[in-house]
């Protein structure tokens, strides 16, 4: 990818533009990436960014869900959405000729939603039903008990979805209000690519505009250092699941390359050190990963094992055994190697669609405030040395750790993290 073939563009309302121009692409991923999510919620309007993300989609004052639905389904496009933590993102991918569709249906469901009063109950049912299918999921479920026990008190620890108990009392005009206070240029990202024109870009952004102006990034406060701490929800499941953590460094943190190598070597894929302790060698689990959070001033690099409650206290003690051996001894030379040649050839295959050039496109422009060329990208992870990785173990792994557990488990699990 040559870096002359992203191009951006800022509004005099704010507004950001970026583009990738892929030639060869016979399609286009169109994405409207704002820069609220779950973190930016008062905590009695806990899931209002999901529950907005959910409602943009049932009409606009000259569409309806079902007329959305058919414009879209009839030439193939996929539309949909997520809500993170702190974005939520809007996109749609289909054949290039067919661009304009895209940019009509997106402008409008972000700048003029309905907010029918039918479709918000109608939908807050839908709601309540996907947090307890998601609290039926103890494998999904252990993760957010991990964020409640990682960072107690502070939006970080809510879980994206909210509470039944906020969901069911959130109403149609605090809605409305979350909507116009977020959802404004100066706090959004339009990104495209595939075969698009950048120009055609900007300019069908602005002729679809309605007269909302202004916006920022919201005000966020960092939460404080993290506790040695210890959560466990004694369910009757058939599996024990198991995450433990340590505080790790945020998503702007110029280490962030460093511990994508240590997450790597830990359990980041089948030659990993927990990967070949537990499940290859032992048996002990057939699903055991490692994996990172990254957020504005702060993150975490936990490990998660599924395993049956028997097998609970050996899998514990073998990743806290790993956990200390890394932060004493640190990682190989060849682990090294291994883990940079990895994260490259990710990052390479992780580009094959223009879907997956626009999300890298939206989200590190409104994060960063900056797309890295994959070039750029790939001299920074060839750049980190054994010793930034062996210090960045010793600091982070030695810190606090933090088990979360759902499952069969005995009263004693959890005593010692």
């Amino acid at each position: 990818m040559s870096r002359e073939a992203i191009e951006v563009t800022r509004l005099d309302d704010g507004l950001t533009v970026v583009t990738e121009a892929l030639p060869e692409a016979r399609s286009v991923s169109l994405g409207f990436w704002v820069g609220t999510g779950s973190v930016d919620e008062d905590p009695s309007l806990a899931g209002t960014s999901h529950f907005l993300e959910h409602l943009l989609f049932k009409g606009t004052a000259t569409r309806s869900a079902r007329e959305i639905s058919r414009a879209t389904d009839s030439v193939g496009c996929d539309l949909n959405a997520f809500t993170t933590k702190e974005h939520t993102a809007f996109h749609a991918w289909l054949p290039s000729d067919r661009l304009d569709l895209a940019l009509d249906v997106l402008s409008d469901i972000i700048w003029a939603p309905a907010f029918r009063t039918g479709e918000v109950e109608a939908e807050r049912q839908v709601i309540l039903e996907e947090i307890l299918m998601h609290a039926d999921t103890p494998g999904d479920a252990v993760h957010e008990v991990f964020g409640r026990a990682m960072w107690p008190g502070h939006p970080l620890g809510r879980d994206v979805l909210g509470e039944a108990e906020t969901v069911s009392c959130i109403s149609r005009d605090q809605i409305a209000e979350f909507h116009e206070a977020h959802y404004r240029p100066g706090n959004l990202v339009v990104a495209a690519a595939g075969r698009v024109n950048h120009d055609r870009i900007v300019d069908g952004i602005a002729g679809r505009r309605v007269g909302v102006t202004g916006g920022g990034s919201p005000s966020r406060t960092a939460p404080p250092a993290p506790s040695r701490a210890a959560v466990v929800e004694r369910r009757r499941t058939e599996q024990a699941h198991l995450v433990i953590g340590v505080a790790a460094p945020g998503r702007d943190d110029e280490d962030r390359h460093q511990l994508g190598i240590l997450d790597h070597v830990l359990g980041g894929g089948v030659s990993s050190r927990l990967f070949q302790s537990i499940r290859e060698d032992r048996g002990l689990a057939y699903s055991v990963y490692s994996y990172r959070l990254s957020f504005s001033g702060a993150g975490a690099l936990a490990v998660y094992a599924g395993t049956s409650a028997s097998h609970a206290e050996a899998v514990h003690a073998l990743v806290v055994e790993e956990l200390d051996r890394l932060a004493a001894e640190g990682v190989s030379e060849e682990e090294l190697e291994g883990a940079k040649g990895h994260l490259r050839g990710s990052l390479v295959l992780g580009l094959e669609d223009p879907e997956a050039r626009m999300s890298r496109l939206g989200y590190s422009q409104l994060v960063h405030g900056r797309v890295l060329s994959v070039e750029e990208v790939e001299q920074r992870i060839t750049g980190v040395t054994l010793e930034e990785v062996n210090e960045l173990a010793a600091r982070v792994l030695t810190g606090p750790r933090v088990l979360a557990a759902i499952g069969p488990l005995p009263k004693r699990f959890g005593a010692t993290v």
